[in-house]
């Protein structure tokens, strides 16, 4: 299982684990508590294989699988309050953690098998590698290859951020294994009115000491975390942005901030200083109150951490 309101990482390394476990001959499943705009084109794919959506299972119906000897895996996290199901990790005697996000306070304790690589580029890329090694026989469906494949895309922004050779290696792994890199652009294709609503949040844009994009919707607006974490994406291709941030209204109630840079700044660090966290690049957290509250916690760390920092070019 992966983290709630799942993305295209942990789907697609929850589908590579699926397969591991198939190929050794054990029965496996997948906790999903249900389908969000980010995985939801993928899902519909999924629903045409109907063996393979059989093994997608929703938390309440994990929790009557797991058994005693039954191994837990979580992909793309590793806080226990994070993952699809925290009662799943209470029953199991043997958890393995895989994910590519930096060890944070909070972790699952007594895990069997901890496999992290902070500098990795997805947790896909990890679950790859894992694939490349585990078993000779070990074979992957299409929708399988090109699920890891949309989740290593959608992570590096098509290759751009966070890519190092073991990137391209693993894509080239599941290119040979039948990913198709065209439905992959298809899956991550955005419509008419998802590219408007975020045109409508980067409208509100402005540049902070010189080289941070925030931008802050109105109150009363409500959007999808999808769409705070795209604007984000969309932010950073500006000329000079080095990091850009989104602070929204989410759909259930709380103030969203998605925060995104080339790696030139840490936005980790600024998340986790607001109570989120996340990657280097890649990082959010969510609050309670106003947008116009959260935007000046978030001027208030960019402030600090361009005192500390200094000035970047």
């Amino acid at each position: 299982m992966g983290h709630k309101t799942p993305d295209m990482d942990a789907i697609g390394a929850a589908m590579g684990i699926l397969r591991a476990a198939e190929t050794f001959g054990k029965p496996a499943f997948i906790v999903l508590e249900g389908v969000n705009p980010s995985i939801e084109r993928m899902m519909e794919l999924v629903a045409k294989d109907a063996e393979l959506a059989n093994k997608f299972v929703t938390p309440e119906y994990a929790m009557h699988l797991a058994q005693a000897k039954t191994l837990t895996v979580v992909v793309d996290t590793h806080k226990a309050s994070f993952v699809a199901e925290p009662r799943l990790l209470q029953l199991s005697k043997r958890i393995v953690v895989v994910d590519h996000h930096r060890r944070g306070e909070e972790f699952i304790g007594d895990a069997t098998l901890v496999y992290m690589e902070p500098y990795a580029s997805s947790t896909c890329e990890l679950v790859t590698e894992l694939l490349q090694y585990i078993h000779e026989g070990l074979s992957l469906e299409v929708l399988e290859a090109t699920a890891l494949l949309a989740g290593i895309v959608t992570d590096t922004k098509s290759f751009s951020v966070r890519t190092g050779s073991r990137t391209f290696e693993a894509a080239s792994f599941l290119r040979r294994n039948g990913a198709d890199s065209g439905l992959v652009q298809q899956l991550l294709k955005d419509d008419l009115q998802g590219f408007l609503t975020k045109a409508e949040i980067i409208r509100h844009a402005k540049i902070v000491h010189g080289v941070y994009a925030v931008a802050a919707a109105p109150a009363g607006q409500r959007y999808s975390q999808l769409t705070i974490a795209q604007a984000a994406d969309t932010l950073l291709d500006m000329k000079g942005v080095v990091a850009s941030f989104v602070v929204c209204e989410r759909t259930d109630g709380l103030i969203g901030i998605s925060a995104r840079s080339m790696g030139q700044v840490n936005v980790q660090l600024i998340m986790e200083a607001l109570g989120g966290g996340g990657h280097l690049t890649n990082a959010a957290v969510q609050l309670e109150g106003t947008t116009r509250e959260a935007e000046a916690k978030l001027l208030k760390a960019l402030e600090e951490y361009h005192e500390r920092e200094g000035t970047l070019e």
